[in-house]
């Protein structure tokens, strides 16, 4: 399968728009899959820590391989700090200090790895090359890596982190009012695992803040914009997370779900919905892909995109959300 085009093929810069993936998966541990990272893209593999490593000077960048678990990597905090003092005594007490913490947290992750997903975090591809690092997905495969729907355990998922097409207010509000209109469309076209609709990592968003967004009155500038999603969105689990667009575009702004090290400012929309359906033969990023421009064609179609809002806005006066899939589904069919 080919990745489709966009409808904006580059960004306001005019270089050709490139994709980072995110991918969690089982039974494939971090440094077997530093390994076949090197042996399909290049690169130098790198040993962080035993349950963290890096592929360095591959064709489009650096990769990191790791345990998906805070708890079973050293912290910088500790390894990173001095001895109390310049005695000997300090230094080495120091250093028995941080050998016992180095090794709990290895030993940490070597109870939880069967648990715990290893993930592969890319860096940006460019989209029309995200066929050839599927080819690493099929690797995982054949080497026995376990996705989403091998075990009720496995709440994995595969994320996508398309650059934006424009940082412009109106080019946001475009994609987020496509993306909620069509949100119940992709969870039915993705069969989002039970283990992931418990989990609270890709919540759908508010229906009031639907009903807010998709209101034709609605016209926000960038600062309000990000205010109405933080009011309504305190929380980096929903199933497209603004926060690291809104971290990169506003840098210094005040709400602490903006500076947390967990979000990593960069602009891109951080797509976090679909399953790593790893058990297929023919799945890979490029589904994925291909899924999400649904939503980038509906936003980049002004007329079809207010008539879809005031559709859903007249529908929600009169009827349960859980019906607007059924419309949706007629709305797939004609397209």
């Amino acid at each position: 399968m080919d990745p489709q085009s966009p409808p904006v093929t580059t960004t306001g810069e005019g270089k050709l728009r490139r994709v980072g993936v995110e991918i969690e998966f089982a039974c494939v541990s971090p440094a077997a899959a530093a390994n076949l990272v090197a042996e399909h893209v290049g690169g130098q593999v790198i040993a962080l820590s035993p349950h963290r490593w890096r592929v360095k000077d591959t064709r489009w960048g650096e990769f990191t391989i790791e345990l998906d678990a805070k708890m079973v990597h050293p912290d910088d905090k500790i390894t990173a700090a001095p001895p109390s003092s310049d005695d000997e005594w300090a230094r080495q007490r120091h250093q028995w200090h941080i050998e016992l913490h180095t090794r709990s947290r290895e030993l940490l992750g070597d109870v939880v790895a069967g648990l715990v997903p290893t993930e592969i975090v890319c860096p940006p591809v460019p989209w029309n090359e995200l066929g050839e690092l599927d080819t690493l997905f099929d690797a995982l495969r054949r080497h026995g890596a376990k996705g989403t729907d091998d075990s009720l355990l496995y709440g994995f998922g595969l994320h996508l982190n398309p650059e934006v097409p424009g940082t412009d207010v109106d080019s946001l509000l475009a994609h987020l009012r496509a993306y909620l209109l069509l949100a119940p469309w992709l969870r039915d076209q993705i069969d989002i695992d039970i283990t992931r609709e418990v989990l609270p990592h890709a919540n759908p968003f508010p229906k009031a803040y639907a009903l807010k967004v998709l209101d034709p009155d609605y016209s926000p500038d960038l600062d309000t914009l990000i205010a109405d999603y933080l009011h309504h969105n305190p929380t980096r689990n929903r199933e497209l997370d603004f926060l690291p667009l809104f971290a990169w575009l506003r840098p210094d702004h005040s709400n602490p779900l903006l500076k947390t090290e967990l979000v990593k400012p960069r602009p891109t929309f951080h797509y976090r919905l679909p399953n790593a359906h790893l058990s297929a033969k023919n799945w890979g990023s490029v589904v994925e892909w291909n899924r999400w421009l649904t939503v980038e064609r509906l936003a980049a179609d002004p007329k079809r995109l207010a008539e879809r809002a005031n559709d859903f806005l007249t529908h929600h006066a009169r009827s349960s959300m859980s019906r607007w899939l059924d419309k949706l589904k007629h709305w797939m069919k004609d397209e």
